[in-house]
């Protein structure tokens, strides 16, 4: 029978690596063949402290583990993908599995949903039920590694830093609560980097444990666009609020990250995900992650197993999985208002007089917006203009946004209650109460109590219970309130 998905074998081979090592620089050559043709590009990731030693096994297995992430997201499109360099039997299975899930979420949510980018008959692509839908030879050359363990201390946390306000509330708290915290950034070398330079550029004067690292990685993934038959040649210039294929992202800067956290013996990587990013979904029979499966909790031990097997000593977490956006917000508003002017959640910033400023005409900048708005907080204060506040209000009541329903309904609600949204009759969705999202939220699949590290349970629930109404948690599927004490 004939392949359906055959039109998107663009690539007979992506090669990757072996990385190039200096003590403070990482690159590896992508190259793709094609027929006769080749073109390569370097990735590179720069890094202010000495963190890899060159000719080290353990430096270079960890370097092609740097560089092999971004290739995940071709497995749909390359007939094979070489990766030259150190790998060792858990580093085989951990790309094997990831570049299988991520195929998959990358066929569903690009592919068999809307998609501006694509062109052709790849625009319209069957539903087709595989077992796998890695198209991709996956080829490890160059030997594996031995094993080698790290120190680290759990009392020492990294936080994968952007900008946004959930980076920003995880190191508030941990700051709050004593932790050494080194707030981490990846700097990539586009517009990409203006979304956390305010924030980068306060830690950088105030807290002495700031961390950079540069990468070329969106050049990389420009340049693997420009190979896709199937995407728009345009499309640096469509204005979308996601990207065109990609969908395994935040490894990228995770792992970009671990040298320094190596370095400097840190045991707890802090990502900011909220409990409305873990998802399990279908379509028409096909399970996926709603393309958010890199910012969910089954993500998150994945990559702790994944790193307790190496005998790295890092585990990785949020501590915001209980909360809502909306109280994510609240309590950086309330409780950092400092850490809330450097908040940044537009992905179409530009500069002025110095500073990174939002767009106000995105869908996040809506969101951010209407929070603020129905917080009784000023948006002004993280770079809102008077002027755009009045135009983002008329796109939140006549457009919808991407949260879950219950929160998206819920702002509404707020808003409405405050006669601030112009034409509420034409609102797509309803403003209806959801209390929930004004209290912790916990339940098997989404929040576990029993995730939060004891060492700090207890201290992160009295600061959370100071702005939450309360503990709920979901049985039979309602949501009923509860002590965590009990």
């Amino acid at each position: 029978m004939k392949d359906p998905l055959a039109v998107l074998e663009a690539i007979d081979r992506l090669e990757v690596g072996p990385a190039r090592l200096a003590p403070n620089r990482l690159i590896a050559t992508y190259k793709i063949i094609l027929g006769r043709k080749t073109d390569s590009l370097d990735l590179i990731y720069k890094y202010e402290d000495n963190v890899f030693a060159p000719g080290e096994q353990s430096s270079q297995n960890l370097a092609d583990m740097i560089a092999a992430q971004i290739a995940l997201n071709y497995g749909l499109f390359a007939r094979e993908i070489v990766f030259r360099g150190r790998f060792d039997s858990h580093d085989m299975r951990f790309l094997k599995e990831m570049g299988e899930n991520t195929a998959r979420e990358i066929y569903v949510k690009k592919f068999l949903e809307y998609n501006p980018f694509l062109v052709g008959p790849a625009a319209k692509l069957p539903t087709v039920k595989m077992k796998s839908y890695l198209r991709s030879k996956l080829v490890f050359a160059g030997g594996s590694p031995p094993k080698t363990s790290w120190q680290t201390d759990q009392s020492r946390y990294a936080v994968l830093s952007s900008g946004g306000k959930d980076s920003l509330l995880s190191f508030g708290l941990l700051d709050e609560m004593g932790y050494e915290t080194h707030p981490i950034f990846v700097n990539e070398s586009g517009r990409h980097w203006y979304t956390a330079l305010n924030s980068y550029r306060y830690f950088q004067r105030k807290y002495k444990n700031t961390g950079r690292i540069w990468t070329n990685s969106d050049r990389l993934f420009n340049w693997m666009l420009r190979h896709l038959p199937f995407i728009r040649k345009d499309f640096a210039g469509i204005r979308a609020d996601e990207y065109p294929i990609r969908l395994w992202t935040v490894p990228v800067f995770i792992f970009g990250a671990i040298p320094l956290l190596r370095k400097r013996g840190l045991g707890r990587l802090i990502i900011g995900n909220e409990y409305d990013t873990t998802r399990r979904y279908r379509h028409k029979g096909i399970p996926h992650y709603d393309g958010l499966y890199d910012q969910s909790r089954f993500f998150d031990n994945a990559m702790s197993r994944y790193f307790a097997q190496k005998g790295w000593g890092i585990r990785q977490l949020s501590i915001l999985r209980p909360l809502s956006e909306l109280m994510i917000e609240k309590i950086l508003v309330q409780r950092y208002p400092d850490l809330q002017r450097q908040q940044v959640s537009c992905h179409a910033t530009h500069i002025k007089r110095g500073r990174a400023c939002p767009c106000g005409n995105c869908e996040k900048c809506r969101r951010i917006v209407g929070m603020l708005l129905a917080l009784d907080a000023d948006p002004r204060r993280c770079g809102y203009t008077a002027t755009q506040i009045g135009p983002v209000l008329m796109q939140l009541a006549n457009t919808s946004l991407r949260q879950d329903a219950a929160s998206a309904e819920h702002l509404v609600y707020l808003l409405s209650r405050k006669d601030m949204l112009p034409f509420l009759g034409d609102i797509r969705k309803p403003a209806r109460p959801h209390h929930q999202i004004e209290k912790l939220m916990f339940d098997r699949e989404k929040s576990l109590l029993s995730e939060f590290p004891a060492d700090i349970r207890g201290r992160l629930l009295d600061i959370y219970l100071e702005h939450a109404g309360g503990c709920v948690r979901r049985q039979g599927g309602e949501w009923v309130d509860f002590s965590p004490a009990s």
